[in-house]
Order: C-alpha cells, then structure tokens, then sequence
C-alpha cells in the first residue's frame, strides 16, 4: 500500500515535466521493476493503457528500436492511430451507400442533403460490421460534403405524404439537367430589409469599446424605404445573382430578376441552353398557384428560345431551397453587424460575398415599380403552352418556347 502511494506522489509531481515518450519509458521502467503485476500497476499509477506500457517495455529492451527514432518523435514514423478509413475501407463507400435513398442528390449534385441522425447511421454500420462512433460519422460525413440542416424554422404548414417523393422528382430532373449541360437554378426572395443606419444583428470586430452607433428605433425610413433581394442561385456553376428591388415582391419582379440574370450571367455560360430548370418554393411571387408567376415565364421561355421546366419544394419545406444555405445565409453572414445604410452599400455587401466553396454573387439595384393584385384572367391563362407533369402537375411543370 506504501509503494502505490509513494508511486501515485512521484507520477503526479513529474507528470507536468515528461513528454509522451518519456512518460511511456519511466513507467515501463517501474513497470519491470515491480515484477508480477507491474504493467497493470504502473499502467494505472501513469494512467496510461497496458499496451502503452507493453510498448514501452519492447523499447527499452530493444536499444536499436529506440536509436532509431528520430530525437523529438515521440513515435516510431508510421506510429499512432491509423485513419479509420484506412483500417476499414469500405467505411465511406457503405455509410455514402446508406444516405443514399434519404438524399437530395446524388454525389454531383448540389441538391442534396441527409434527414438520418448521426447515432442510427452509427448504429447501421456496427449492424453490417464496421467499428465506428457517431462522432466519427459526423467528421466523415463532413468529408463526403454533407451538412447538417436545421429543421429550426422550417415547417411553414401541412405535411405533404408525397414529399420524399417530390424530393426524388426534383433531384432526377435536377441530374438530367446538369448531364446535359442545361441550366439549374434555385430562386427566391430574400426577407426585406430597412435602408439606413439600424441595427444587423450579429457583430464585427472593432476597436474595445468602440461599437457602431444606429439608430435607437427602427421605424422605416420613408426616403430609403426598405430593399426586397431576389435572388438566383445557379447549382451548377456555383454563382448567384440578386436584384435588390425597392418595390413590391410579384412575380414580375421575380422573372424580370431571373431575366437579368440570363442576360448578364446564365447566357454566357450556357450558349447552347435550350432548356432551363427552376426549383422554387411553393408560395410568394413563385408560387405554385400564381398565375402571373406563370404568365410571366411563358413571356420569358418565348423572348429567350427556352423550354422552362418549373418544380415546387412541398408545402413546410421552402427552407430546403438551395438558395437558402448555399447564397442568402452567406450574404447574411458578410453582412452581419453592419447597418445597411444604403441600397449601394447593400449591393456591395452582397457582391463581396463569398465563399470557401468559390461562390460569387453579381447584385444590382432595380428601381422599377411593381404593383400588387394584377389579375390574370382565365382567357389569358388558357393561351399558355404549358405542359404539367403527370406526378402533382401543380409542383412539376414546364412552358414550351414558341
């Protein structure tokens, strides 16, 4: 009983002073020392494991082991714990294999994203043979570029049975457009923002003490007004351009926008488009039941030559729009903390914003007005070349060019 005492006040007095190797050493030493029952004791009085006292051991009786390692190592090159990936090959390949059905997306494309917790993935791979903790499957799911989604937010009503299955139809058609070198892209509006020296949340660094001053109340200001971004985000390319409108959020401001971008972006990347896919959410100025939504991309597949093929996310799920994560959540982060005191400082914000990834984003101002309850009658609706989908034609549709 003395010696373990004595044993624990000499490990502990010298334990701040001894680097790994050196650790391992001096307790494979009092390990021998001790004799029958010394690796179990010493081991416990270092609090290192029984193999590291074995290793250390094979080290001090083995003089052209220790040699051999190059002064400062603590290990032997090639030592320490292998990746997981490499003790387990088919790891990555039968974790990607089990995401697979729950996706949105294959590995090509941006579309996807994973619904399965960390634990029941975990769980899968030890049930087909593979040594693995959830936290191990959260850093290699980092590796295959998946993320976690925040469901905070995201449930705007009812739950459609057909929405995997809606999913699955914005995803084929997503991967048969970017095959074919056709253009993909996610729209939306962005929440509307005050012009003028208000508080962003968020912060940004500055000088101790030396905060921005805004304004205490954030009333509109009725010369700024407030911004509306619109925004398309081309999946393929991985760039986005937004108009920041100063009117009311219709869809003819939602397809002009998109015209602008085909005009300053998507025709120069694409000259031999002849079709262009859209996925939106189901509400607002692209929503599934506005008729001008629809009037106005008729107008738009005609002026430009292009079938335009058109799929709704299900009813809760605008918050899975790709815009959503990959371009307005950066934008809101290069801007966090500043006030937007102007609609130039707002373009410059949100065209200085990018990404690790590569994004860029082209902003320009739109000043025209757009006015609210524009009717669309049934005589101008039924002169649509529209073509619906035999799967809820309401979400999956498409306009034919003349």
């Amino acid at each position: 009983m003395t010696q373990q005492i004595d044993g624990q006040q000499f490990f502990h007095r010298i334990a701040d002073f001894l680097d790994e190797r050196t650790t391992r050493l001096v307790a494979s030493a009092a390990a021998l020392s001790m004799g029958r029952g010394g690796i179990t004791a010493a081991a416990k009085l270092a609090d290192l494991s029984r193999p590291s006292i074995y290793a250390g051991i094979s080290e001090l009786n083995a003089e052209r082991d220790v040699a051999q390692l190059p002064v400062k190592r603590q290990r032997r090159p090639g030592g320490g714990r292998k990746n997981i990936d490499d003790v387990q090959p088919e790891l990555l390949k039968n974790l990607e294999s089990l995401i697979e059905p729950y996706e949105r997306g294959n590995p090509e494309s941006p579309l996807r994203w994973t619904s399965k917790s960390l634990r029941k993935l975990s769980d899968e791979l030890k049930r087909i043979g593979h040594k693995v903790s959830h936290v191990t499957v959260a850093r290699l799911l980092g590796r295959l570029g998946y993320t976690l989604q925040s469901n905070k937010k995201s449930h705007e009503g009812g739950n459609s049975p057909d929405r995997n299955a809606q999913f699955d139809q914005i995803n084929r058609t997503a991967k048969e457009f970017i095959e074919e070198g056709q253009p993909v892209i996610s729209v939306d509006a962005k929440k509307k923002e005050l012009v003028g020296n208000f508080k962003n949340n968020g912060g940004e660094y500055r000088p101790s003490g030396t905060p921005e001053k805004v304004n205490v109340y954030d009333f509109i200001d009725p010369l700024l007004g407030r911004a509306t971004p619109y925004g398309i985000y081309d999946l393929t390319a991985n760039e986005g351009y937004v108009g920041v409108g100063t009117s009311h959020d219709t869809a003819k401001f939602a397809v002009e926008t998109i015209e602008k971008w085909w005009l300053t972006m998507g025709q120069e990347r694409y000259p031999e488009a002849h079709s262009l896919f859209i996925t939106a959410d189901g509400g607002g100025s692209n929503g599934s039941r506005n008729r001008l939504w629809k009037k106005e991309l008729q107008a738009f597949a005609d002026k430009f030559g292009l079938n335009v093929f058109v799929s709704h996310f299900p009813p809760g799920t605008s918050k899975w729009n790709k815009i959503e994560h990959r371009m307005f959540s950066a934008i809101s982060m290069n801007w966090r903390g500043k006030p937007l005191l102007s609609l130039e400082v707002i373009v410059n914000l949100i065209a200085s914003t990018t990404t690790r990834t590569g994004l860029r984003i082209k902003a320009e101002i739109n000043t025209s007005k757009y006015e609210l309850g524009e009717k669309i009658p049934d005589k101008d609706m039924a002169r649509l070349r529209i073509r619906r989908h035999e799967f809820h034609p309401e979400w999956n549709y498409a306009f034919l060019r003349q």
